[in-house]
């Protein structure tokens, strides 16, 4: 199965990405063979996927793009990863920190420049000194990276919108994450910033019949029980159709090592936009019952 639908622009950068894009954060984990990787990796590219979306944070994910995707078929794909923090002999969250971190990066992931770079959910005093900002800045001037961003939620995205520098952004967009819709979310594309939606189903929390402690479904978990959305396996495309073709949403990202759930996801956004109906009563829903749900990092 392949995507069909077309790919869409990302912002004003000049990057067009497809509307579903591969969170690569599930292929990060030793337990998971690089055999298994490799195939994974190369059957989202063939099914028309074409943003990957990574982190320093995501263990081996990095290197294994380098290894199974960027040797053969860098120019198939757009990638996303995230800095910031974990560089060795270097303070968290300082210009050295994401100008290092990018290098780290494309040295990683086998590459001479990356397509878009993100913040990793710094806080807001970072972003107000600024110096990580100018790191972005040097990095895209030298041909380093194309385009450059903030990943992340609530006061400190919308401080990176405010500032009028950066160019993109990634967050949490859901059936049960949606003040971000009618807040951050416009204001980014007045400024002709390419969105990321991430979390596009919510984590699934339909997976768990009782409440999973500790697990990232936990607060969609009980925002599900409050909607009265406990309705199982079947929200998984009402969920991403709901994300993926919002206004404003460029790509969704979703991540899987299995290829039946990807296909699942290829299907559901081929089938496009959800019906007007289901979508104002979501909309409606969340509205109604929203006790100060604010966006999930």
């Amino acid at each position: 199965m392949k995507l069909s639908i077309e790919h869409r622009d990302f912002g004003n950068t000049g990057i067009k990405v497809s509307a579903l894009g591969y969170g690569a954060g599930h292929i990060g984990s030793a337990a998971i063979s690089d055999s298994e990787v490799e195939k994974i990796l190369n059957e989202v590219v063939d099914r028309g996927i074409t943003l990957i979306d990574t982190a320093k944070g995501y263990y081996l994910s990095e290197e294994r793009i380098g290894k199974f995707l960027c040797k053969n078929r860098r120019d198939e794909i757009v990638l996303s990863t995230k800095v910031g923090y974990g560089v060795e002999g270097v303070q968290d969250w300082t210009y050295d920190a994401v100008y290092k971190g990018i290098d780290d990066a494309r040295k990683k992931i086998n590459t001479d420049f990356i397509d878009i770079v993100f913040l990793h959910s710094c806080d807001r005093y970072h972003l107000v000194k600024g110096d990580v900002i100018l790191a972005l800045e040097k990095a895209k001037e030298e041909g380093k990276i194309k385009a450059f961003g903030y990943s992340g939620e609530n006061e400190s995205l919308d401080y990176g919108i405010y500032t009028n520098r950066l160019n993109s952004i990634q967050t949490s967009i859901n059936v049960f994450d949606q003040r971000v819709l009618h807040t951050s979310l416009p204001k980014a594309k007045q400024h002709s910033m390419g969105v990321i939606a991430k979390r596009p189903i919510g984590n699934a929390p339909w997976r768990f019949k009782e409440q999973p402690h500790g697990d990232y479904a936990e607060a969609y978990w009980h925002r599900m029980k409050t909607m009265g959305l406990d309705y199982g396996d079947e929200w998984a495309e009402i969920a991403l159709r709901f994300t993926c073709f919002w206004y404003g949403v460029d790509t969704a990202i979703v991540g899987t090592t299995n290829l039946k759930h990807l296909d699942q996801n290829i299907e559901a956004v081929n089938k496009g936009k959800l019906d007007e109906d289901l979508l104002h009563y979501l909309i409606g829903l969340f509205r109604v019952k929203d006790d100060n749900w604010i966006g999930q990092l």
